[in-house]
């Protein structure tokens, strides 16, 4: 895996993917930005949330949960000193479906936690608590 990082202004970055995305990321005014663009620890926070939501999603539909939606919403907390570094990071995944089985959710955000999503997997060795929950809504006919 490979990204790029270009420098383009004051503190505003842009970073490409090694599959050719590419995302504007950038500073508050504060520390000499304009705001243009997500801050990089919003952009790891996010990673996570998609890791683990690709996952979840995966893994329900592999069960064949009848998954109509599904996301997450993440809080994380941070260190009030340098280097600010996430020090807990919360979950809540809030999945639609027709006749969702209670078990097959919890399984698929136990298996994304403690097997699958190496974004979460990896912040928990650096240290991170996480913690996930989750609530399953039935879709309307």
């Amino acid at each position: 895996m490979k990204a790029r990082i270009k420098w383009v202004e004051e503190a505003a970055f842009v970073g490409e993917s090694g599959s050719g995305h590419a995302v504007v990321m950038d500073g508050p005014p504060e520390h000499g930005g304009r705001n243009l663009g997500i801050r990089p620890m919003e952009m790891l926070l996010l990673g996570m949330g998609g890791c683990t939501s690709f996952d979840v999603v995966n893994i329900l539909r592999k069960s064949r949960q009848s998954i109509t939606d599904c996301y997450a919403e993440l809080y994380a907390e941070r260190a009030e000193s340098e280097p600010k570094v996430f020090t807990h990071i919360h979950v809540h995944f809030v999945i639609t479906g027709k006749d969702l089985s209670d078990k097959h959710v919890k399984r698929a955000v136990e298996l994304s936690a403690e097997k699958y999503c190496s974004a979460s997997i990896m912040l928990a060795n650096g240290g991170v608590e996480i913690s996930h929950d989750y609530e399953v809504i039935d879709a309307d006919d």
